[in-house]
Formats: C-alpha cells, structure tokens, sequence
C-alpha cells in the first residue's frame, strides 16, 4: 500500500490510527524511507502532548524542514475572520511541490488551528503526500475524513511476538501485551538483559521504564526526569540548565531517549518518566525549567511550568502573553482557550475583551457573545464599557445584535472619547442596517463619521465610513457613495491599509455599475484586483470574482460570466455559505434573463439556505423570478405569494430598485395585473435608474421594466416610450443584450399598436444571434404547434394532447418534437420556460417571438 501510494505521484492524506505503541510511527519511517529511495523529499512534523507549544507548531516544524521561513509564511495580520486563510494559502504554496511526502505525528495532540491547516493542506495540495498519525479515540479524524484514507494498526499476532522474544515466552507475552509492538519490543529488551522475571512480569511499559529509572544514577535521573517534563521533545540545554546537571549524564539514560539525544523514544516513555516523579520534587523542578526560561518565546510553555508549580499571579500574566502570541499568529483557538485559562486564574474586563475577539476571528459567535457581557459585567470605566461593547460586531442573523444593541446603547449613554464614541456610532448604525431601521441609518452614521473626522483617529474614520456608506443605499445615496470611496482609498494610501484601497475600490465601482457607467466600472478592476491580491486570501478573491462576474453579465460576457462565477461560488462557499449562495443566486437570475435558467440557478432556487431575516423577501422574489423563468408558474406563484401584500413590503436598501424589477417581471410573468399595477408606481419613482445591488448582478434600466410592465398591462403608448428609451439607456450603458431584449419587446409593443416592427425586430434578432443569447428565439410556430406547445406547459403527456386535441399519440409526438427542433431546445420544460413569457398569438398571426 505504501509503495502503491509513492508510485501514484498523486497527492493524498493518509490517516493511520491506533492505540500508542502499535507501530504507527514505525510505519510512517518506513513510508519516508521508500519514499527516499524514489528521491522523494521528506519532512517531519511533530505535536506535542504538553499545552504550551507555540501555535501551528507542527507546521512551523514542517515549513522548517522544507526550506522556508516559519515566521515569513505564517506572519499576517488579520482585520476579519477570513484573512486567516491566507495563512493556509501561504502554507500551501510553500509546501505546494510535486513529489513532497510531509509526515506529521500525533495530530490528537495539535491545537485547532493546525488541524485547520491540515484539512485545507488535503484539499489544496495534489501532489503531496500527507501522512498524518493519530491516537484513538480522535473526534478531529471525523472532520478530515471527508478528503482522506484511512488505516487503523493493530497488534502483532502470537507468532510474530515470538519472532521478537523467542517462542519460550511468547504465548505469556502475547497475552500480556496484547501485541502491542512497543510493549513486546520493550520486553524483548528486558528478556536480553536480563530484567524479564516470568514469575512477575511487568503489567505496562510504565513498570519497565521504572524499572529502569532506578539503574540510572543521581545525575542521569535528575536530567532525565527535567527532560521529561519539558516534554517528548525536550531542549538538552534547558534540561541541564534547569537541573544543574551536565549533558553527558544523558549518556546513561539511551534506552529512554531516541537516536537524536534530545526526544523520548516514545510518548509512553516519557509519561512513565514523569510518572515515577513525586509531587513535591515535580513543583520543584516546574519551577527550576519556568525559571530557566526566563527569556523564552514559549509563553505558554513558561505558563504551564509556572502553574504547575503554585504561581497564579506568574502563570496568568505568561498565559495572557501565550494568548497574545497566538492570536498575533492568527490561531485564535488557541488564543480564545488561553485567555479563558488566563481569565480562569484571575478574570478581568481586558482578558474578557481579547477573549472575545479571538472567539469571533475563530469564527465562535456564542463564545464572542458570552465573552462581550462577562466584559460588560467587570467593567469599570466609560472606556471599559465601550470596548466590552465593540467586541461584538453586527451580523445579518438575530441572535448577536440582540446582545450588542443593549451593549452599545448603554455605551453610548456615557461619556467616553470623540474616537471611542464614533466607533460605537458606527457600530450602532450597523446594527441599525440589520434590524432594519433604516430611519436611524443617516443620524448615527452622520454623527460617526463627524466624530472621526475631528478625532483624527485612522481606525474610527475607517469605521465610519463603512457605516456611513451603509447608510446611503440606492441611487438617491449614490453621489455620495462615490465621495466615501475616494475618502476611504485616500485614508487606505495614508495609511498603507490594501482592506482599505480594497473596499473604496469596491464601493466605486458598485455606484458605476448602479448609475449604468459600465464601462467606467470595468476600467477600475486592475485598481481592484492590485487591492486584493495586497490583502491575500480567499475573501479579497471572491469580492473580485464576484464583480467581475456581475460585469460581464451585464456587457453580454455570458461564458466569462459563467465561468468567473462559478469560481467565486466555490471559493466563498466553503467559507461563509450565506453570502457566497446569495451572490452567486443574484448573478444566476441575470444570466436567465437572456439564456434561461441553468442547473445551477434552478438547484439554488429549489434549496436556498434559509436567508437572514432581513434579506427574506428579497429571496422569494427572486425565486419566483428564475423558476417562472424556468416555466414552473405553480412554484413561481407559490413563492410569489409567501411575499404577502405588497403594501407590507420591505425590501433591504440596497435591492428596493432590483427587488421592484424582480416583482414587475413577476406579476406580469404571472398575469398577476392588479399587483402589477400596485408594483409599477414604486418603480417608476426610479426612472432613469439602473437596477443592480450591491455589484452581484445587473437587471438592465428600469425603463425596461416598466415597459415591460406597461406592455402586460396593455398600455402600448406607454411601453412603447419605455422601451424605446430603455434601447437608449441600455445602449450607452454598454449593456448590448438589454439593449437587445429591450428592442425585441419593443417589437412586440408596435407590432401590437399595428405599426411596422420589421426593422426593430431585425436588429433585435441580430443582437440576439451575435450575443448568444439562448433564452430568447426568433423562430415562428404554427398555430397547431402553439396550441400543443400551451399543452406542454400545463404538463400533459403525448397521449394526455393526443387526447384534448383528437388525434393520434403518434402526432402528438411528431408536434413536440418539431416544437422542440425549431426552437433548438431539448427537454419540455424549455418550452414551458419558452411559453412562460410567450404572447399569446401564434405564428398563423403576428409574428411568434419570445424569450
């Protein structure tokens, strides 16, 4: 199995289980010594069974061995949750070289954030090979089996043992040993050297490893019992400083310790070492290593050491400094438990604050949120109080705003610094967004931005501006929008922020892609990718993707829309679900206006994750949109109605003009009329306007769908006005297939006025075939034809319109087949789709055309 692996060159994670002893390391040397013979190159990782090890200690090993700069790949700020991924990604492409076999050993032992690296390292590597081991029971295994083989080693058989001790022994030993290989090798030693007493054999490898600790000398034992302490792998330097003992004394001690002078042959090994260490010399020698590491970088190792030892004050503050360092190395798992072991020992409102930011970059809101009242609780000062506050930050779901709104009000009620207070302005304003008081958006970003830009502080300006833009949504907030942007970019280049060139970028181009500049739009991307590609990671990548995507669908870029998309969706998904299925369904909605509905949009349509409260209606919207578009009117209709009276709408505020676009195309979809009457007057607040939100996906100008909606409503003087400016609009827009689709319903508009629509149709037509827009068709159907077609979407079978229409099944067929020919379709429910937005008038009388 080893040499079938090796021999692949292909990249896996190999798991290997069992109880400690089994052999899992032994075969793990003999998996890099055949992997040596191939030339490939190997390294090492170990975790450590003691809880002071730095963060991503098994991987700062491997990085080591590999050739690259720890410190260099794993040095990052973070400003949100996500940009930890860049780490993994840095991680990644360090170790990223074909023929590489990484060996890490005892991943029961690693913190969280090192299992995060090594899940990620299985689905991104393709061409290492990583073999990891691991002691049963595991819950971690469970996560990481998903992209993983699995091996699980067990004892050696009764003839085997025999092999190793001789068969006078062997059956004893068997049952004794259970074929552990560590426990039947340890006793083979005992049986060479004369140790092994039948009559009292040893019960563990604990009794023999004792036994052997009372054959070393005063010096011998005082360094090795030092060493283990320290842990398996033990520093010699730091054992003889902390023991006073010379290094030589380890020269007695070779059946203990493994080839390399500084490691204990086994885990077993040094918990039997440190087993046979009494209390009252065990403190004392914690003591000797924690002062001998004085000087160290091993915070939580010197904590450990001072703890055990009966130095709380000591051990608190080295725990807080273990804490600071791992979360300065983006593990906050290992930050949120050491300040909650810090808090544990003497609590306070500053350890509760740095708690709950590390629980929330760990992505533990319910740990976040109890961190956030425990520090609100122990506070002491107006200051105190804010910062207990700002831990929590506002998120589309409920549950967090319910505990950071009381936080931030009472916060706000004292008095605290200009900076201070306009930072919880600006929380306060988010908070806002989200519970959907959009009245209070304009007063408490206002107010915030005010604060900041008198406080001269970078970090409340930067905050400010991201609620004040929050607060401008639509095109009545657009001209502003825009002058946020430049503002943030300029604070990003004074202060050398990327996150910050980053989101003015972004907020840019959304308002040129809202105002119809899509040109201008496209040309701020390189300023946009250069920002991302500064920030690193996986979060900057799928913002870019996800406007560039939204571009290209709105230039008639159908494929690179498509394509660009795709990869957002499965970059973001496996970080944040919500937020990567939300855009990626937006952008599918786009794309059927002028191709039809995909797999991907009809799958997303049918099992959208349950949206956040204030994004709900918005959802049934647009679910009813792309499954009418699919010619599935019942669903359509079903989810049309759970939007409630229209007069009850809200819609969030950057999506009411989309959200209005999506209820026209609807109601008229549907034949709805008296809604479509009720929704058109919204929207015709917005002329002149372009439907998009937020740079997820383009609807064309509103004076589309107005004429669209006036054609349904048979008010033919008015849509025909409405679309011809909306061939206009989407003209100098550079939106060629809304351009396109306004012209051909504008053909349908005049030819039902009487006029001639020949020319308007030809270009229409034109437009269509050149941009590949598969949704719409430009042939003719007879009137028989259209009648089976209008069958086909109420769902009868051949027989069921051989049937209503008396004629043979045989026929039936020969019609649906000719329908679906004609128009280049290949299953019956593209002609529903077809025949959902289809006049009313066959091919025998005006022309037949639809999308």
């Amino acid at each position: 199995m080893l040499r079938s692996w090796l021999a692949a060159d292909a990249g896996r994670l190999v798991l290997c289980g069992g109880e400690p002893g089994i052999g899992k390391t032994r075969l793990a040397q003999e998996l890099a010594g055949h992997a040596l013979a191939r030339s490939r190159e190997v390294v090492w990782g170990h975790c450590v069974e003691t809880s002071g090890a730095p963060a991503f200690w098994p991987w700062r090993q491997v990085l080591r061995a590999a050739g690259a700069d720890p410190d260099a790949v794993l040095a990052h700020d973070a400003e949100v949750p996500q940009d930890r991924f860049r780490v993994f990604d840095a991680v990644a492409t360090a170790l990223d070289r074909d023929g590489l076999v990484i060996v890490v050993e005892d991943v029961h032992w690693a913190d969280e954030a090192s299992l995060l690296v090594l899940a990620h390292l299985a689905t991104r590597l393709r061409n290492v090979l990583i073999f990891a081991t691991f002691r049963d029971p595991c819950p971690a295994v469970a996560d990481l089996m998903r992209s993983a083989v699995r091996i699980d080693l067990h004892g050696l058989s009764a003839d085997e043992v025999a092999e190793l001790t001789g068969p006078e022994h062997a059956a004893t030993i068997a049952d004794l040993t259970g074929g552990n290989p560590l426990f039947v090798t340890e006793i083979a030693r005992a049986v060479q050297d004369g140790t092994w007493r039948p009559d009292q054999p040893p019960r563990s490898v604990r009794d023999i490893v004792t036994a052997r600790l009372d054959r070393l000398g005063a010096d011998a034992r005082a360094l090795i019992t030092t060493a283990a302490l320290i842990g398996r792998d033990f520093d010699v330097d730091l054992a003889a400083a902390a023991s006073g003992v010379p290094i030589s004394a380890l020269d007695a001690a070779t059946t203990l310790i493994d080839a390399t002078g500084h490691r204990f042959a086994h885990a077993l090994t040094r918990d039997a070492v440190e087993a046979s260490i009494g209390t009252a010399e065990r403190r004392a020698i914690h003591r000797r290593i924690a002062e001998a590491m004085a000087g160290s970088a091993h915070y939580a190792d010197v904590a450990r050491h001072w703890t055990a030892c009966g130095e709380p004050e000591k051990a608190r503050d080295w725990t807080i400094r273990a804490a600071e360092d791992a979360v300065r190395r983006l593990a906050y798992e290992e930050g949120a438990r050491l300040y909650r072991a810090a808090a544990s020992i003497e609590d306070s409102c500053e350890v509760q604050v740095a708690l709950g930011r590390a629980a929330y970059f760990a992505g533990d809101l319910a740990g976040c949120v109890r961190a956030a009242q425990r520090a609100a609780e122990l506070a002491r000062t107006p200051e105190q109080v804010a910062e207990a506050a700002l831990v929590l930050e506002a998120a589309p779901g409920a549950g967090v705003n319910a505990v950071a709104t009381p936080l931030c009000d009472n916060a706000l009620r004292l008095a605290v610094s200009p900076a201070t207070r306009a930072r919880l302005l600006a929380q306060r304003s988010h908070l806002a967004f989200y519970r959907g008081e959009q009245h209070r958006l304009g007063e408490l970003s206002g107010e915030a931005l005010d604060l900041a830009r008198r406080s001269g502080d970078d970090r409340a300006l930067a905050e400010a501006l991201h609620a004040r833009q929050e607060a401008c949504p639509g095109p009545a907030g657009r001209a502003e929008r825009l002058g946020l942007a430049g503002e943030m970019i300029g604070l990003a280049h004074r202060t050398r922020s990327p996150r910050g060139a980053m989101w003015g970028s972004l907020w840019r181009i959304h308002a040129l892609i809202e105002s119809g500049e899509l040109a201008a739009a496209q040309e701020e991307l390189p300023a946009l990718r250069l920002a991302c590609e500064r920030v690193g990671g996986q979060v900057p990548r799928w913002h870019l993707e996800v406007v560039t995507a939204c571009l290209a669908q709105a230039q008639g870029r159908f494929a690179e829309a498509r394509e660009v998309g795709r990869s957002a969706y499965d970059r973001m998904r496996v970080i944040e679900r919500e937020p990567a299925s939300g855009a990626y369904f937006a952008l599918q909605c786009g794309l059927a206006c002028h191709l039809g509905p995909t797999e991907d949009g009809l799958a997303l349509a049918r099992h959208f994750h349950d949206p956040p409260p204030r994004f709900r209606l918005m959802s049934k919207l647009t679910r009813a949109f792309l499954l009418l578009r699919a010619g599935f009117r019942d669903e359509a209709l079903e989810w049309y109605r759970r939007c409630g009276p229209i007069g009850e709408w809200d819609l969030p505020a950057f999506f009411v003009v989309p959200g209005l676009v999506d209820a026209v195309l609807v109601t008229s979809g549907l034949g709805l009329l008296d809604d479509l009457a009720e929704v058109l007057p919204g929207l015709e607040t917005f002329r002149g306007e372009h439907a998009a939100g937020n740079g997820v996906a383009y609807m064309g100008p509103v004076s589309l769908a107005l004429g669209r909606g006036h054609l349904a409503l048979g008010q033919l003087d008015l849509a025909v006005a409405d679309l011809s400016t909306a061939v206009d609009e989407a003209s100098r827009a550079g939106a060629a297939a809304f351009a396109a689709e306004a012209r051909w319903h504008l053909a349908s508009a005049l030819r039902a006025t009487g006029e001639d629509a020949d020319a308007v149709q030809r270009a229409a037509d034109r437009a269509i075939r050149a941009l590949g827009m598969t949704g719409f068709t430009t042939v003719d159907l007879s009137s028989r034809e259209h009648e089976v077609a209008s069958l086909v979407t109420e769902g009868l079978t051949n027989r069921q319109i051989a049937q209503r229409l008396v004629i043979s099944e045989r026929t039936a067929q020969n019609h649906v087949q000719h329908i679906l020919t004609k128009l280049g379709f290949s299953t019956r429910s593209q002609i529903a789709a077809w025949m959902s937005t289809h006049p009313s008038t066959p091919a025998d009388g005006p022309a037949a055309r639809t999308p």
